[in-house]
């Protein structure tokens, strides 16, 4: 009733902007709805294409890091481009440096060395009188010189058999004043040391003032703990050189007269001084004809083939002489 009369009461004119602004409102409402709706779906996207985003990270290797991964080798390579170019530059500014040879072994020795050596000529084989000759001439030392031998055997030191060790006296002597000591209370002539025990109390203090040692084999055992001491340095007696003997006067006369060992070292070759440069070449030749009648009789049974491969002729401080190994 009271709408009708509300209704009835109103005049057309405001009624129909009534209804107008309800029409209005019913349109505004409609388009938030679809505007909504709307909004819901593109969300629903925008969570699709993250996820597709994600998936794709998730992967092995995206597309973002492959691009990275491209554009840095394309730089490195860059770089490495132009410092080949730098370094071409350079080698092509900076002119070459002249290589200098390896000076030869002659060229680095002195002066007097390489005048001696002109002496020589390269290449040649004397005869063994011939290069103790020539040895002499090339010695250049203020003080007198030793001549030395070193022969090259062909023997097998690691072979019990072939590892030659034996002595012998020197014509001519050695040209050195031998210091001979006796291990022994028994007074001996010509000996410059005995007595057991002064030579024990210097053997204590590793103090050595022989070149010779010279024992009784009943004193031979009282030797043994010094072994470290006199074997390394050659001065250990030895039956073998003569220097272990009951007959000790005659082993310091031997000793005195210029008495020798030698023995081959670990490459076969024997080294042995026989004189020195003031006796001459006929004193020399005549101790060097004893080492190398010495030296060929020692030849082993066991060996074939060549014993004396070569034969070199030298003084203390000067050059190589090669001689031959036929005499």
């Amino acid at each position: 009733m009271a709408a009708a009369k509300k209704t009835t009461d109103v005049p057309a004119e405001a009624e129909a902007q009534i209804v107008n602004a309800e029409v209005a409102e019913a349109v505004e409402a409609k388009e938030e709805a679809r505007g909504t709706t709307q909004e819901d779906t593109e969300t629903g996207n925008t969570d699709s294409g993250d996820q597709e985003v994600t998936t794709a990270k998730s992967g092995k290797r995206s597309a973002k890091g492959q691009a990275e991964a491209e554009a840095k080798a394309e730089k490195t390579e860059r770089q490495q481009h132009r410092a080949e170019e730098k370094a071409e530059e350079a080698a092509a500014e900076k002119p070459k440096q002249p290589v200098t040879p390896t000076r030869s072994r002659l060229e680095r020795r002195g002066k007097s060395y390489r005048k001696s050596a002109e002496l020589i000529e390269a290449g040649k084989v004397y005869g063994l009188k011939e290069a103790l000759e020539l040895a002499t001439k090339t010695s250049s030392t203020k003080f007198d010189a030793s001549v030395e031998l070193h022969v090259n055997l062909g023997v097998d030191p690691r072979q019990a058999d072939q590892n030659i060790r034996t002595s012998l006296v020197l014509p001519q002597g050695t040209g050195k004043t031998i210091r001979v000591a006796v291990f022994s209370d028994d007074k001996v002539d010509g000996a410059d040391l005995t007595g057991l025990e002064a030579i024990t109390k210097d053997l204590e203090k590793g103090v050595i003032n022989f070149d010779v040692l010279i024992a009784t084999p009943a004193n031979m055992a009282k030797l043994g703990k010094y072994a470290r001491l006199l074997g390394p340095r050659g001065l250990m007696p030895n039956p073998k050189s003569g220097t272990v003997t009951p007959d000790v006067a005659k082993a310091v006369a031997e000793a005195k007269a210029g008495r020798v060992e030698y023995r081959v070292d670990s490459t076969g070759i024997v080294h042995l001084s026989v004189g020195k440069v003031s006796f001459g070449t006929d004193r020399l030749l005549e101790n060097a004809n004893a080492v190398m009648t010495s030296i060929k009789n020692a030849k082993p049974t066991s060996v074939k083939g060549t014993y004396i491969k070569a034969v070199h002729v030298t003084t203390s401080m000067g050059p190589s002489i090669t001689a031959s190994a036929n005499e």
